[in-house]
């Protein structure tokens, strides 16, 4: 009898014709088989679930690679919009270079997973703004952002850095 081949009619017969001995052997001989039966299956299972993890790991690490990077450009970012808020209409070419340097630097920004957060009149959130003042607002429903000081934004739906912003309170 081949031990792979083990159903349970040629098992149930071979006991029957078997000695005490033999019985136990075999008893045990299938308990053991059981086991590595359900070791080699938990060991699949973490396998699986270490190569799911891997993955994963991967994904985020590409997804994030660029963090610091992009985090170090958004004084860049801010300076350049501040100096054309400053320009005023009248620099001509000056402020023509600076728009379009400002274009391709948002635009490869967004590229990378990069986006603006500007709230203002949406809802106070503590985990995407901060606040540097409450203000009386009349017409603003309370706990509402009335001006934003400096933009926030978000790495792949994560916060890179938070909205400077002022909040309305109760009147």
């Amino acid at each position: 009898m081949n031990p792979h081949d083990l159903n349970p009619e040629s098992t149930q017969a071979a006991q029957d014709e078997a000695p005490a001995g033999e019985v136990s052997e075999l008893d045990a001989l299938r308990n053991e088989l059981s086991k590595l039966r359900e070791d080699s299956l938990r060991e699949r299972a973490e396998l699986d679930n270490q190569r799911k993890r891997v993955a994963r790991d991967i994904e985020m690490a590409r997804k994030f690679a660029n963090e610091r990077l992009l985090g170090e450009l958004l004084p860049v970012i801010d300076s350049l919009e501040a100096g054309l808020a400053a320009a005023g209409e009248d620099s001509g070419a000056l402020r023509q270079g600076m728009e379009l340097t400002l274009r391709q630097l948002l635009k490869v920004a967004a590229d990378n997973g990069l986006v603006a957060v500007d709230p203002t009149g949406q809802p106070f959130n503590p985990e995407h703004h901060q606040a540097m003042s409450l203000v009386p607002a009349p017409g603003v429903a309370p706990n509402h952002v009335v001006q934003v000081y400096q933009k926030g934004w978000l790495l792949n739906e994560r916060l890179l850095r938070p909205a400077l912003v002022v909040v309305s309170q109760d009147a």
